[in-house]
């Protein structure tokens, strides 16, 4: 059996509201499990891939629920931990025509974000493992968060695992406590062997501006970043521009270290749910990345996953390699 990858990072519960209706318009929502790290679990495993969830959940009905949903999609959720505290949540109205979504976050408490650096054994949870990934969600919860994700990457240096890092910059979650997200942010990527990221977050951690108009300048923040930071190797990114709520053109880029591609931009119309867009690329970048895609492998297959992941509700890809390969041959017949 092939090594797995581990994810670590919080289970969240997504209640939206019905439709595309306000927030508490009417009294009732659409349950849905989710979280950055496990969107991109589950898309691996629906791809093939064997997966391993690192997180802590409480011991109620809501926990053991949003474990079993995880399960359910061939995700190892045995390292999962029941901590006390509580089930993180977030509320989603989704957006309309020219209005845009909003999402409310309430996680403060949450088992995962009480749980400590020491709480968990990293020599034994990546003793097997392929890859780890992390996202820049987890260290936006708190000081204690912080202190876990790095302390998970410096052991996966340790031991030799290589480490996927996506930046998902939260400035909502990193505002509410006295952070420095620019320090900690770059002390993550510093030990990232992959980097999904764009222009903004090279910025951000680097200081200095860098514009996103032009492959010549998304080139320019992907060197500075290579000469930042000796270990990366591999810097994935989608560009958005958003016509309406229903209408988004997509294009995806791979920057390696003495290459680089970039897509053509795609129509993605009759959205369902745009949001783990960003985590389906991530599982489709990975997944032709391990499969030893060239650069043009990597930027397709992740451009076809992210918008796949549009025409489905929920946080999650569920698609597997038939459902690429009828994107990128452009065959929307049915398959009987």
């Amino acid at each position: 059996m092939s090594k797995p990858v581990v994810f670590f990072g919080e289970l969240l519960i997504r209640l939206t509201a019905p439709g595309r209706e306000l927030l508490m318009q009417s009294p009732s929502f659409d349950i849905q499990v989710g979280g950055a790290e496990a969107n991109v679990a589950v898309g691996l495993a629906h791809l093939g891939h064997a997966t391993t969830m690192v997180s802590a959940v409480p011991d109620n009905a809501l926990g053991r629920g949003a474990v079993s949903s995880i399960r359910a999609h061939g995700v190892d959720c045995k390292k999962v931990q029941i901590r006390d505290g509580r089930m993180g949540l977030y509320f989603l109205a989704q957006g309309a025509g020219l209005r845009a979504s909003e999402i409310v976050y309430d996680r403060l408490g949450s088992s995962f974000a009480q749980a400590t650096a020491a709480d968990f054994d990293w020599d034994e949870l990546l003793a097997h493992a392929q890859m780890l990934h992390l996202s820049g969600i987890t260290p936006a919860l708190g000081p204690q968060s912080a202190e876990a994700a790095l302390a998970a990457a410096k052991a996966a240096v340790r031991l030799g695992v290589p480490i996927s890092f996506d930046g998902n910059y939260r400035a909502m979650l990193w505002e509410r406590w006295d952070s420095n997200p620019r320090a900690i942010l770059s002390e993550l990527i510093g030990m990232a062997d992959i980097l999904f990221g764009n222009h903004r977050d090279i910025s951000l951690v680097l200081g200095q501006d860098f514009s996103g108009d032009g492959a010549d300048r998304r080139r320019e923040a992907a060197q500075a970043a290579f000469d930042a930071f000796p270990s990366l190797k591999l810097i994935a990114s989608t560009a958005r521009h958003l016509v309406s709520a229903d209408h988004h053109q997509l294009s995806a880029r791979v920057d390696l270290r003495d290459s680089f591609a970039q897509t053509d931009e795609v129509d993605v119309t009759g959205i369902i749910d745009r949001i783990g867009a960003g985590d389906a690329f991530a599982a489709g970048v990975l997944h032709a990345h391990f499969a030893g895609g060239d650069a043009d492998a990597l930027a397709t297959t992740g451009l076809a996953l992210t918008c796949l992941k549009h025409s489905l509700p929920g946080d999650a890809s569920l698609f597997g390699q038939a459902d690429i390969d009828a994107f990128v041959d452009g065959n929307l017949d049915v398959r009987r």
